[in-house]
């Protein structure tokens, strides 16, 4: 009997010590908080009804939620709700977490709710809906810049008689999916493309045997032809599915430019409803170079303002100049004979041409000669410039030289190159001297000490590839140093740049 009551009056202290265990568990301070709310959540649109979204509620210490979606009518107090909107537009969705303590925190999001088929109407009509490039005289209409804030500063593309087959070219998206280019029977040479040939430059027959690229390879795939497009219109993407399907420029492509045709590529693309015709805007960003066109679609063709055919005269011609010594030491300001640093293109800047500084008179960085020019480039131009007077004839030169003192404090690692350039030219009866130039490259031998690079007038190696001696009407020139790339930055010295 004593062992039973032994065994009760040890089961009840047990009891009693698990009660006590919980109790002091579960027992907090009367005076602490709860932890503040912390709002936030994520969303997804349905794949088969664009009004639908689901919302997933990530908020943290909160127990109860109050949603408001944006649209002046819907509410929920659900954790994750889903809500069904009544039409397409930009909504402002606002969630309120709420703890135990009742304090709140607010979370609010943007979000856009798109027709994926009145965008696509938008884009390819009811059936088929054909874009031409915006033809309004005298505004740029497509080209490139830095970045989207300084777009089409660094070329832009008018119709203005330049190109002008490009503007008769038709670029047709259909409701099946289908993307089909019409080339009019004529193509245009880009540069990037056509360097070194006869059709560079110039609207030629649009033809299979006349599409050879620079390195002799067949890209007669960009010509007429019928491709597959996709769009979504959530992120503005189109891509174009088909070799040698292209919008913009032949040679853009999604991440980078190539003078081959691709299988496919991407662009972002954005539509405006004008007065009387819809304005499409394409792009191509890449890393330090933005790109963008402008095509327009009129609901009354007749409407649509002609192609210019023919391109205005530009500038004046210069008179001619045979000079026997043409040089300048960077010394001083007046160290030169013609060849100016005033003179900078278009004839009336300074030195510091588009952000590329020069200054004259800088110590020697050897520390052993003359003061010497210091070149640092930025901005947009890279080059330093130098328009002449007069149309210059080369009858006593065979030679152009510079010197080059080329820091190793440069970082070489990304677009700055330790490439050295030389650059005839004709500017001023020519819109955009880099449309007919001819250079003269190499690529430095040495870091940290002088060296002169010296060229042979009758031996260019890019662009142009022309003899000096065979024109009459070249009054341009420039000193590139870094490579091509707008956005390198660096700095160089330079002294006697000189003919002979």
């Amino acid at each position: 009997m004593k062992k039973t009551n032994f065994k009760w009056i040890s089961s009840l202290l047990l009891m009693a010590v698990a009660i006590f265990a919980i109790t002091l568990n579960s027992c907090k301070k009367d005076d602490e908080p709860e932890p503040d709310p912390i709002a936030s959540f994520q969303y997804e649109v349905s794949e088969t009804n664009y009004l639908e979204v689901t919302f997933t509620n990530y908020s943290t210490n909160a127990t109860s939620y109050s949603w408001d979606f944006g649209d002046q009518t819907g509410t929920s107090t659900e954790k994750d709700p889903v809500y069904t909107y009544t039409a397409a537009g930009n909504y402002t969705v606002v969630l309120t977490a709420t703890n135990a303590d009742g304090k709140t925190a607010n979370y609010s999001k943007a979000i856009e709710i798109t027709d994926p088929n009145a965008a696509l109407a938008l884009l390819a009509g009811q059936v088929s809906k054909t874009w031409k490039l915006y033809r309004e005289p005298g505004v740029a209409v497509g080209g490139c810049g830095a970045d989207a804030e300084n777009h089409r500063g660094w070329w832009g593309l008018q119709n203005d008689g330049s190109r002008p087959c490009v503007f008769y070219h038709e670029f047709t998206f259909a409701r099946d999916g289908s993307f089909t280019f019409d080339d009019k029977g004529k193509f245009w040479g880009e540069a990037a493309i056509f360097d070194g040939t006869d059709l560079k430059e110039t609207c030629f027959e649009a033809v299979a045997a006349n599409m050879v690229n620079k390195d002799g390879v067949d890209v007669s795939a960009w010509l007429s032809g019928t491709h597959q497009f996709e769009y979504d219109p959530n992120t503005g993407d189109v891509t174009l599915t088909g070799n040698g399907a292209w919008m913009g420029l032949p040679q853009l492509g999604t991440s980078a430019e190539s003078i081959v045709p691709e299988a496919s590529k991407t662009f972002k693309i954005s539509i405006e409803e004008k007065e009387g015709f819809d304005l499409l805007t394409i792009v191509y960003s890449y890393d330090g170079i933005y790109w963008d066109f402008d095509y327009a679609c009129y609901d009354n063709p007749d409407d649509e303002p002609d192609v210019v055919e023919e391109e205005p005269p530009y500038g004046e011609d210069l008179p001619d100049l045979t000079p026997t010594e043409m040089w300048n030491t960077f010394e001083t300001a007046t160290s030169f004979v013609l060849l100016d640093t005033a003179a900078v293109y278009p004839g009336t800047g300074t030195a510091a041409n588009g952000g590329m500084v020069f200054t004259m008179g800088v110590d020697d960085p050897a520390g052993v000669g003359v003061n010497v020019g210091q070149y640092d480039r930025a901005g947009t131009y890279q080059e330093l410039q130098f328009m002449m007077q007069n149309d210059i004839q080369f009858d006593n030169f065979t030679k152009v030289s510079l010197d080059v003192y080329m820091p190793s404090t440069n970082d070489y690692s990304g677009t700055l190159t330790k490439g050295i350039s030389i650059i005839i030219g004709e500017a001023s009866q020519t819109n955009g001297w880099w449309n007919g130039h001819t250079q003269y490259d190499t690529t430095a031998v040495s870091l940290d000490e002088w060296h002169t690079y010296t060229f042979n007038l009758d031996e260019p190696t890019s662009a142009g590839l022309y003899d000096p001696h065979t024109r009459t009407d070249l009054d341009f020139f420039a000193i590139s140093l870094g490579g091509g790339g707008h956005d390198a930055t660096g700095t160089f010295y330079i002294r006697n740049f000189k003919f002979e």
